[in-house]
């Protein structure tokens, strides 16, 4: 039995694909899945599964689920809790200035990008906010507010050609802590 966390993206944003978390959780268990949890509402999914080492193939399948029992397409990414652990080890900003609103986050990344277009995103940099690309995810310092950054989760999805999905540092670390717990 193997623990994986599942981010699901674009759900319950601006009133858009829109899933009650206890929906979410149910839709898990029927796939099989056991001590389903989920954690806020922009999907967020810790299971157990039987399926071990294939996480591309456990997010087609829960991504195919969803599509069903839901009528609308959610990209899946999938993470094991150890795979989170190196994620917050690696961070290129361990110290991060929050008096002046700075904020850091990980974009998941379906697949790791070509270095051709990973050179292509790092080209985009400015002054105000940096992002740095470290295997399938991109990690961005944001110097004001995410929702003015251009380094969005759809620019950064664009540039590199694949799926993805963001979230801020504190939530990957409160995955980490519920999947271990």
């Amino acid at each position: 039995m193997s623990r994986y966390i599942a981010l699901l993206r674009g759900i319950n944003v601006s009133g858009q694909k829109m899933i009650k978390m206890d929906r979410l959780k149910q839709l898990f268990e029927s796939m099989g899945f056991t001590h389903v949890s989920t954690y806020i509402q922009s999907g967020n999914v810790i299971f157990d599964s039987e399926a071990e080492g294939e996480a591309e193939v456990l997010a087609d399948r829960i991504r195919q689920e969803l599509l069903t029992q839901l009528t609308f397409d959610i990209p899946v990414i999938i993470r094991t809790p150890g795979e989170l652990q190196e994620v917050v080890a690696y961070s290129p900003y361990a110290h991060v200035d929050e008096t002046a609103n700075e904020q850091r986050y990980v974009t998941f990344l379906s697949a790791s990008p070509t270095d051709a277009v990973i050179a292509k995103l790092l080209a985009t940099q400015n002054p105000v906010d940096e992002l740095q690309v470290q295997g399938r995810e991109v990690y961005v310092l944001i110097r004001k507010n995410y929702g003015d950054s251009k380094f969005s989760n759809n620019f950064i999805e664009k540039k590199l050609g694949v799926s993805a999905t963001t979230r801020n540092w504190e939530t990957v670390n409160k995955l980490i802590a519920l999947a271990e717990g």
